[in-house]
C-alpha cells in the first residue's frame, strides 16, 4: 500500500507524538494542530505540552503517527525533533501555516519541527488478513462499528 505522508496528515484530526526523556521514560500525547510541510518535515504546534517539550530538549528522537479512523490506516514517522522558538528564523513561515489551521483560538508557545528519517504504513489487521480489501468497504465497516452515518 502506497505511503503518502502529506495525504494522511491532511485528512487526520489528531496526530500522536511519542517522546522519551533522557532516562528513556516514554510519553505520548495527542496534537491537534500539525502540518506536513513536505514528506520529510512535520511541524506541530506546542499548545500545552510541557512534557513533550522537555523530552525533545533532552532527547530529540521522536515518533509521530496519524491514522484515518474510518480507513483504519495511516503512517508512522520516526525522526528527530527540535523546538522552534519565536526568535528562530523558521518561526514566521511556520506560524503563518499553523495559524491557517488553528486561527487565533490556540496559544502556540513554540513549534516542534520533526525531520523524518523513516516512514512506514500503519494498517489495521484486516488489511493483513485480506490484502484485497476495498477502502470503501473498510470505511463502511468502521462507520457501522462506531455508529457513525455519512454526512
Amino acid at each position: 500500500m502506497k505511503l503518502d505522508v502529506k495525504e494522511y496528515a491532511d485528512k487526520s484530526i489528531l496526530c500522536w507524538l511519542a517522546t522519551s526523556n533522557i532516562k528513556g521514560e516514554p510519553n505520548v500525547s495527542p496534537k491537534e494542530i500539525f502540518l506536513a510541510v513536505n514528506p520529510n518535515i512535520i511541524i506541530i504546534a506546542n499548545i500545552a505540552s510541557p512534557c513533550s517539550e522537555k523530552n525533545i530538549r533532552e532527547n530529540p528522537s521522536v515518533c509521530v503517527s496519524y491514522v484515518d479512523i474510518f480507513e483504519q490506516r495511516g503512517c508512522k514517522l520516526k525522526g528527530e525533533a527540535r523546538v522552534i522558538e519565536p526568535a528562530d528564523s523558521e518561526w514566521d513561515n511556520y506560524i503563518v501555516s499553523l495559524r491557517k489551521i488553528a486561527g487565533d483560538s490556540f496559544p502556540i508557545r513554540n513549534i516542534f519541527e520533526v525531520t523524518v528519517s523513516k516512514a512506514s504504513n500503519i494498517l489495521a489487521p484486516s488489511y493483513q488478513i485480506n490484502p484485497q480489501i476495498q477502502i470503501n468497504k473498510q470505511i463502511a465497516s468502521a462507520m457501522n462499528a462506531y455508529g457513525v452515518k455519512p454526512a
